[in-house]
């Protein structure tokens, strides 16, 4: 066999061995998203209960025996302290009895999913109708009347996790998936950085001063913007330098097949099965969007967790980056990248 001959098996080989992995990623791609959104169904939803000490347990025991086990109840003294943990994202609702009446009182938060509030209210009327009691629900953290089922955070966080791994894989498509040497890697980090603070900017713009779908923090929206897109792109570059082409699968598979079903967008996590609720709070779209939440409707609260994990990814993808990048070496005057820089029109290459 020839060489060209060689090298033209190689080359359907490999081109065969991407489709195999395109077909993958797409069944992939669907057992995730139906999987994780094809029923969702409330379970151990954190849930506070305020009334006195025995009538309390009752209540506790009563609600935790719920079929399905939709909630896991706990008691907490007062009505103050109640709205205290729904506002600081430690328990999704409350409920506070009403020792004189019987009307009882519902406390929800639509800010961080619409459907779990409403969820939560069904479940506690019915779970109050047997005794006769009705129940008046308070929202203290109401989503936006522009925020349609709370669901801006989460498209917001996705167009910012898209930008990211979009702009990365063309700054190394650009000129070869592999970093050549660790001023190119540097290169690529610091247009990142740019492209991160511009993307940051941009989204918060349009989803607060001009579709007004999201209020809080301008610039706390901006700046946790810039994070998202800047650790799905680091990620990103490290995958591709570390694997070739195949890291833009890879960041797929990670950031939008398993990261946008499990970010707790179209249902809040406790309403999704225990695999996809366990991984989603772990990547970069279930930190963005629990993070945007909580800049938009819960003054900024709860924030330390998912802003460690973005952190943690842009850190973990900058050490990748440098690490590969000084993993090859030239090999003599003609095999440097450097040389073929020099050879091509302009001389050098940014990207």
């Amino acid at each position: 066999m020839t060489f060209a001959g060689e090298v033209k098996n190689a080359v359907t080989v490999r081109a065969a061995l991407l489709v195999i992995g395109v077909l993958a990623l797409q069944l992939l791609f669907i057992a995730s998203y139906v999987g994780a959104l094809h029923r969702p169904d409330p379970t151990d939803v954190p849930f506070g209960v305020v009334a006195p000490k025995q009538a309390s347990k009752q209540l506790v025991t009563q609600l935790d025996d719920l079929p399905g086990g939709p909630l896991d109840p706990r008691a907490v003294s007062d009505a103050a302290e109640a709205h205290k943990q729904v506002m600081n994202r430690d328990l999704d609702g409350a409920l506070i009895v009403d020792p004189g009446g019987t009307t009882d009182t519902l406390l929800v938060a639509s800010g961080g999913g619409t459907v779990l509030a409403n969820s939560l209210g069904k479940i506690v009327k019915q779970a109050e109708a047997p005794q006769h009691r009705t129940v008046r629900t308070v929202d203290v953290a109401p989503a936006s009347p522009d925020d349609f089922n709370g669901l801006s955070s989460f498209y917001l966080v996705v167009g910012w996790c898209v930008g990211g791994y979009l702009c990365a894989s063309i700054l190394a498509i650009s000129a070869g998936a592999k970093p050549a040497n660790r001023q190119r890697a540097l290169i690529r980090t610091g247009v990142m950085a740019l492209y991160s603070i511009a993307g940051g900017i941009g989204g918060a713009i349009i989803v607060g001063p001009v579709l007004g779908a999201l209020p809080g923090s301008l610039w706390g929206l901006s700046g946790l913007g810039a994070l998202i897109v800047f650790a799905v792109g680091m990620i990103t570059l490290a995958l591709e330098a570390l694997t070739g082409i195949v890291g833009i699968g890879l960041a797929v598979l990670i950031v939008v097949i398993a990261g946008n079903p499990s970010a707790g967008g179209a249902f809040p996590l406790p309403m999704l099965p225990e695999f996809w609720r366990a991984i989603g709070p772990a990547l970069p779209p279930g930190a963005g969007t629990w993070a945007a939440r909580s800049i938009a409707y819960f003054r900024g609260n709860a924030l330390t967790g998912p802003l460690l994990v973005l952190s943690a990814w842009a850190v973990v993808g900058i050490a990748l980056n440098l690490l590969l990048s000084m993993r090859r070496r030239p090999t003599g005057p003609e095999g440097t990248d450097g040389a073929r820089e020099a050879a091509a029109p302009g001389g050098s290459s940014l990207a």
